[in-house]
């Protein structure tokens, strides 16, 4: 869900040759989706599995609970093409959904995805409602530590992360009216459109502060990336900003690759990682464990390719390797 998360370093990085990449591999996708607002939070899908052995060194790791469950519930906001999504029959689909469905087969569980709204997902880790969070989440060192990106206060004991992509923002605005944006220096005197709670809107709000003659940055702030793209396609807010993916794959899909485009390039490149709650460290370590395998297989890389976002691949997995 970019970047999703605390404000990363500034880093305009390798992830900008990302663009044609990851631009061509979405023109490729089969699954399409449908770019509608999706309201139904606590609903569920599952992630389809298989069946896994059971007996490889991953499955051994998992925490006994789990095990005799076979079910690891996790918590998305399942509207964020194409990191995670339904499509037009309604099944939860995307680069998240995949590899969940790639790990469970290393670990012999079954993933099952429930929808909430990408602010209150670390919430319901602490309440046990979820195992994971696995949604674009942006792993920082505010998220592992339970500060507040704003405010600098602790707000809560913080996660722990197991990382497997990487991804830096991306501004776009409506097709052929950019408004003269290219950077977000740019964006002051503008408004913008984001999803709350995530790198986009920290960085608008960081941006809006360093902006000269009173002309701050005018930040609309939604539950999901489909409602802002909404207020952008409307002519309410003149850009918007999301993960690199998410914004390459709006660009490709809305009205048929007509109503928007990419500005500027990439920055704030940083680890999508699966939290955890802290103490809940052998469901870490098989994570890891299971990633790892699933990296060393191939099984990671299909799925990279499928979305056609290869340039984000990691080569292996850490625990907590945000700054």
């Amino acid at each position: 869900m970019t970047a999703r998360s605390t404000r990363r370093t500034a880093a305009k990085t390798r992830i900008a040759a990302v663009g044609a990449i990851a631009v061509a591999g979405t023109m490729l996708l089969t699954a399409c989706g449908d770019q509608t607002k999706n309201n139904d939070a606590g609903g569920s899908e599952t992630a389809k599995t298989g069946t896994g052995t059971g007996t490889s060194s991953p499955a051994d790791l998992l925490p006994a609970d789990i095990k005799s469950k076979g079910v690891i519930k996790v918590g998305s906001d399942i509207a964020y093409p194409p990191v995670e999504f339904k499509d037009k029959s309604g099944e939860t689909v995307g680069i998240d959904p995949d590899l969940a469905a790639a790990l469970g087969k290393e670990l012999g569980v079954e993933f099952k995805f429930e929808n909430g709204t990408f602010d209150t997902l670390v919430t319901g880790l602490r309440s046990k409602r979820y195992d994971v969070a696995m949604s674009a989440m942006t792993d920082s060192k505010e998220r592992q530590e339970g500060i507040d990106p704003e405010t600098k206060k602790k707000v809560g004991e913080g996660v722990d992360f197991v990382d497997y992509f990487t991804a830096g923002v991306s501004i776009y605005t409506r097709k052929g009216d950019d408004k003269g944006i290219k950077t977000w220096s740019d964006l002051c005197g503008k408004k913008i459109a984001v999803q709350r709670n995530t790198v986009s809107h920290d960085l608008a709000k960081d941006e809006s502060k360093k902006c000269a003659g009173g002309k701050k940055i005018a930040i609309e702030a939604f539950d999901t990336d489909l409602e802002a793209q909404t207020r952008i396609r409307s002519g309410g807010a003149d850009a918007g900003s999301s993960d690199f993916p998410v914004a390459a794959y709006a660009v490709k899909t809305s009205g048929g690759g007509n109503d928007f485009q990419i500005v500027g390039d990439q920055v704030e490149a940083a680890p999508y990682g699966i939290a955890v709650a802290k103490g809940n460290d052998q469901l870490t370590k098989a994570l890891k464990a299971a990633m790892d395998a699933i990296i060393k297989s191939g099984e990671y890389e299909k799925v990279i390719a499928k979305w056609g976002v290869e340039a984000g691949a990691v080569t292996e997995a850490k625990v907590n390797g945000g700054s």
